[in-house]
């Protein structure tokens, strides 16, 4: 019998998935899963390390309930490993942006565990970062930079990235996104550019920078038009780099993104591409790494995008079918299928010969 292991933070979400966790289980044991639970705890990494070790001991399917944060260490868990299990996402947190995306209900815990009966998945690309260390090979575990971390979502740096960790979790808890946006407007009080490098696939930019963003989905910060073609298999990140811009350009750009204009905007630049690197030009001013809504060290760093990487379960009916490659290679095969049929056909001379 096949085994999951629901790994939930008791604390996410006024603890509404603590509440229905038994309602929860009942949903995977009918899906044929043998399901057991583990509560996170004050101890670090707690959710990324017991992600590993239900790796190593054969679960078949992990389930992160919580937050982007709680998902990401999930993430970070099993990302490295050669046998990486599927993953299912029950969210209880703020923004539940990687919910969004993957069409799973962000209110309501045991409609989100009902996506397994769908029987419906997708291997989504994963984010990974590092700040050019040495190479490691451990059993189990895929070549990577000794001081990787991976991120499914978002990575973003500058002034306003700061806004998710510089709110306490008792905001988040008391408040909601509510917390979010008060820290947001103080923060952009006193914005403040820094002058750095940015090189990607077909180019590079070299000066002042407000923000960065390295998108994986089209759910940031709560919004679906920042990244309005995002792909979420196509092995590419979506870049976009706020250059200089004071108070009221920002408010002008945010203004924008309500109805997707803002990718024209010149204050803007917005690529595809599937490696970064982010060099800091200045000792002045460091440049921190957010990562799905937590701190995720300071630049310099490389960000490389892994295709496909963790295999999700998902509602694909509700998707965008504009929004994952494998619909694209499955018109490609279904044309090319037509093709063939077409060739094999007699044609109208030999049809009358007959």
């Amino acid at each position: 019998m096949k085994r999951a292991r629901i790994i939930y933070n008791p604390s996410s979400g006024r603890e509404t998935a603590k509440r229905e966790m038994l309602d929860i289980i009942r949903v995977y044991e009918e899906a044929g899963y043998e399901t057991s639970t583990y509560a996170t705890t004050p101890e670090p990494f707690s959710a990324q390390k017991e992600a590993t070790r239900a790796a190593f001991e054969g679960f078949d399917l992990i389930v992160a309930a919580g937050g982007d944060g709680t998902i990401n260490e999930v993430v970070n868990g099993i990302a490295p490993l050669k046998r990486r299990p599927k993953m299912a996402i029950i969210p209880a947190g703020t923004t539940n942006d990687y919910a969004r995306a993957l069409k799973v209900s962000r209110d309501d815990p045991l409609e989100a565990a009902k996506v397994i009966l769908k029987g419906q998945t997708i291997k989504m690309d994963i984010g990974r970062i590092s700040t050019r260390g040495g190479l490691v090979e451990e059993e189990g575990q895929i070549l990577a930079p000794a001081d990787a971390r991976y991120f499914m979502n978002i990575a973003a740096l500058g002034t306003l990235s700061e806004v998710t960790y510089a709110v306490p979790s008792v905001m988040k808890s008391l408040y909601g996104y509510l917390a979010y946006l008060v820290k947001g407007a103080e923060l952009l009080t006193r914005l403040e550019p820094v002058k750095a490098k940015v090189v990607y696939d077909d180019g590079e930019y070299d000066g002042d920078i407000s923000m960065i963003f390295l998108a994986l989905t089209n759910s940031v910060g709560g919004f679906e038009s920042i990244v309005p073609d995002a792909k979420l298999d196509d092995g590419q990140f979506t870049l976009l780099i706020v250059k200089a811009a004071n108070l009221w350009q920002i408010t002008q750009l945010a203004a924008q993104v309500l109805n997707g204009s803002h990718v024209n905007n010149p204050q803007l630049i917005y690529k595809k591409t599937s490696k970064v690197e982010i060099t800091p030009l200045s000792d002045d001013h460091p440049i921190k790494v957010n990562l799905d809504g937590e701190y995720g060290g300071d630049a310099p760093m490389t960000f490389e995008n892994l295709k496909q990487h963790i295999e999700f379960v998902a509602d694909l009916s509700a998707i965008d079918v504009d929004a994952t490659n494998a619909k694209i290679q499955e018109e490609f095969v279904e044309q090319v299928e037509a093709l063939e049929a077409t060739q094999h056909e007699p044609k109208a001379d030999e049809k009358e010969n007959n």
